[in-house]
């Protein structure tokens, strides 16, 4: 994504400057704020491309670790006697965590240093995920202990992707941060794949504990590497070309980022502008459906195909996603470079992403062989992340610029919670997201009430078309933090 802004002599005040590399002993243009400390420098590039690999290989197993209970929630529901409503709520108890933790996520990254956050956030939930099965086996009430270690894992990984904006605004030059996101991003579905394939195969062979076990251990050692090798300040050193000196260390940590307040009027601002509106409520659709279908997706499997492998409509799936979204983005950028209206092409996307997907969800409704519900499935997911760039290029860099992480924080708490709460979002509230959690669980739900499978893809499809609708008609591809009336030139392209 390019943002290429010119601003005239006059600033709006309540503006922040985006001015890169500010000396830390200047003071910008009034009601601008001081830049890092000297020390919190960009990384060179040799340096930017190990932690792209390294940040990329955490959220692949920050992903594992999520995707480890619906893998296992067949053969834990089994043993453990849970109905479909059991196992919902089990399955979101994760969201209601998740939604606590963005805000504090982002707030904190700002100002420790995303590295930190991302080390003990992964060191505590990797921990989490191995000590899963021996909760389930040495508590009485197994269905207790699994809904409170999911809303645990939930508090400790809401931290990630806040803390991942924050560490790249901090540390990469603007002109590389898009693709350090985005394929940092790609982790997300190679996570999903890599514990579809292989946690199919250890479920068959080993049984549910040992996904739990592998996923976890694997998350703590990359935790350990992680400051073993890249923070840990003790001498160490990794030659890197142009540098000779330890990438980074705890002691550079303590002073992160900006300290300005994030003023309620600007809140209240962003808040009354139709088109960020119409982003939240477009992402708060698609995320509660996509989350669905990663939860339910492998017990619909096994409970219409009891026959079919696991690790075929386990992976299948994700091996279209990921070429799929590399493709969209790829497309997306190549339209607007012909000259295509920017808000056009966001809508054409998202149109393919709710729009035509839906229309394969709703194919599984009927009776179908498992090759083609594999097919259906896979074009479902795929078609999905088309909308993947049009949702989080406004909310990390278009409408909420100034504030990577804190902002990337309260939107994110915002519309993975699914909850109206205007107010308690502009104060920094964490209040429960029942829409996020509800959706999950009232999913199990009506599968138990009706004993069949096409309600749940009927309401993802409504909810999918209810996003659809609102963002063909109230979306722009334009900046909302800044009073255009003020600026002198505006062109942006996003």
């Amino acid at each position: 994504m390019a943002v290429i802004q010119k601003y005239g002599k006059n600033y709006s005040p309540d503006l922040v400057c985006h001015k890169e590399n500010h000396p830390s002993d200047k003071i910008g243009v009034p009601g601008c704020h001081k830049k890092w400390p000297e020390h919190n420098t960009n990384w060179p590039r040799p340096v930017a491309r190990v932690w792209t690999v390294v940040l990329l290989l955490g959220t692949c197993l920050l992903y594992c670790a999520r995707v480890a209970m619906p893998i296992c929630a067949v053969s834990m529901a089994e043993q453990f006697n849970w109905s479909k409503r059991e196992s919902g709520m089990v399955l979101g108890s994760f969201f209601w965590g998740y939604c606590f933790t963005q805000v504090f996520g982002g707030y904190v990254s700002d100002r420790v240093g995303g590295e930190k956050v991302l080390l003990l956030s992964a060191a505590a939930w990797g921990s989490m995920t191995a000590f899963t099965p021996i909760l389930a086996h040495f508590c009485s009430q197994p269905i207790m202990s699994m809904t409170l270690a999911r809303f645990l894992m939930g508090l400790l990984q809401g931290v990630h992707y806040p803390s991942l904006a924050s560490l790249c605004s901090q540390k990469v030059v603007e002109s590389e941060r898009g693709f350090l996101m985005s394929t940092v991003g790609s982790g997300s579905y190679l996570g999903t794949l890599v514990i579809g394939g292989a946690g199919s195969l250890m479920l068959d062979l080993y049984g549910w504990e040992s996904v739990f076990y592998v996923s976890g251990l694997l998350s703590v050692l990359w935790a350990y590497c992680m400051w073993k090798y890249l923070l840990k300040g003790e001498g160490k050193r990794v030659c890197f070309n142009c540098v000779s000196r330890p990438i980074i260390t705890l002691e550079s940590l303590g002073s992160g980022g900006p300290q300005s307040k994030l003023s309620k009027r600007h809140w209240l601002r962003l808040l009354k502008q139709p088109a960020v509106c119409a982003v939240i409520v477009t992402h708060l659709c698609t995320s509660s459906t996509f989350f669905t279908l990663l939860s339910w997706l492998p017990t619909f499997f096994k409970d219409t195909f009891p026959d079919a492998k696991g690790w075929v409509f386990n992976v299948i799936p994700w091996l279209v996603a990921i070429p799929s979204s590399l493709f969209s983005g790829c497309l997306s950028d190549h339209l607007i470079s012909q000259g295509f209206d920017t808000a056009s092409v966001r809508k054409l996307m998202q149109f393919f992403s709710m729009g035509v997907s839906s229309v394969f969800t709703l194919l599984l409704c009927g009776n179908t062989t498992f090759p083609w519900a594999v097919a259906f499935v896979s074009a479902t997911m795929g078609l999905t992340t088309f909308s993947h760039r049009q949702r989080c290029t406004p909310i990390l860099y278009l409408y909420l610029p100034t504030h990577p992480g804190v902002y990337s924080g309260q939107m994110l708490q915002f519309t993975l919670n699914r909850a109206d709460t205007w107010t308690e979002v502009v104060r920094r509230g964490c209040k429960r997201g029942l829409a996020g959690v509800l959706m999950v669980y009232f999913s199990g739900y009506l599968i138990e009430a009706t004993g069949s499978w096409a309600t749940v893809f009927a309401l993802i499809t409504t909810v999918n078309l209810l996003g659809l609708c609102t963002f063909l008609g109230f979306a722009e591809a334009r900046r909302v933090d800044i009073d255009s009336s003020k600026v002198r030139h505006h062109n942006i392209h996003i």
